[in-house]
């Protein structure tokens, strides 16, 4: 039997998206575009991760830096820390939390309901590779990318289905991901032009 198509999506919440607390240019068109293509059915399994704060120390500041403190998001009880439609918690085999009382970038260090971490999740159901796709490029689908291919899984990020805080560190993003294996797709997002 074939290893499961899986895809992994990085922190598709409503505070990460326009009109959230820390909202990313971009963010609503990648959830649109994810949803869609969790809709084509391609994928075997899929998998979300969310920040998931409830009290995650020098992670929140009143006055961030956003390289290693942010403005206070995704805490739980809040409509912020929720999937941004037309995601809903439903699309997902499982839901990977981060980041309840510390910083935390990578979906490899959140846990599912029953306290599985993603690595062991995904090797229990005999994954070997997984797309990426998510908020935001340059930090969580970084992390959780690279994090990823350090746990052994093939890896390929569906870069025009992530949304980034700071653009202009992608080329160095790419790099990092180059060096450690990482592929990144084609792109998806733009309809086909008719000819």
């Amino acid at each position: 039997m074939a290893a499961p198509r899986t895809l992994v999506v990085v922190d598709v919440q409503n505070d990460f998206c326009e009109g959230g607390s820390l909202a990313v240019s971009g963010g609503a068109a990648v959830a649109e575009a994810v949803a869609d293509l969790i809709a084509e059915g391609e994928y075997d399994l899929v998998i979300a991760t969310r920040d998931h704060h409830i009290d995650p120390g020098s992670h929140f500041s009143e006055e961030p830096d956003y390289v290693d403190s942010w403005p206070p998001h995704c805490v739980v009880g809040t409509p912020g820390v929720e999937l941004h439609p037309p995601l809903t918690d439903d699309l997902f085999a499982a839901i990977f939390d981060k980041g309840e009382y510390e910083a935390a970038y990578s979906g490899f260090e959140g846990t599912d309901r029953e306290g599985r971490g993603l690595a062991d999740f995904l090797r229990e159901h005999d994954v070997e590779q997984i797309d990426v796709c998510g908020i935001a490029t340059d930090h969580c689908v970084r992390a959780t990318a690279l994090d990823g291919a350090g746990e052994g899984f093939k890896v390929t990020v569906l870069q025009d289905l992530t949304a980034a805080v700071t653009p202009e560190n992608i080329n160095r993003v790419q790099q990092e991901w180059a060096a450690a294996g990482i592929s990144t797709s084609a792109p998806r997002l733009d309809p086909p032009r008719d000819a």
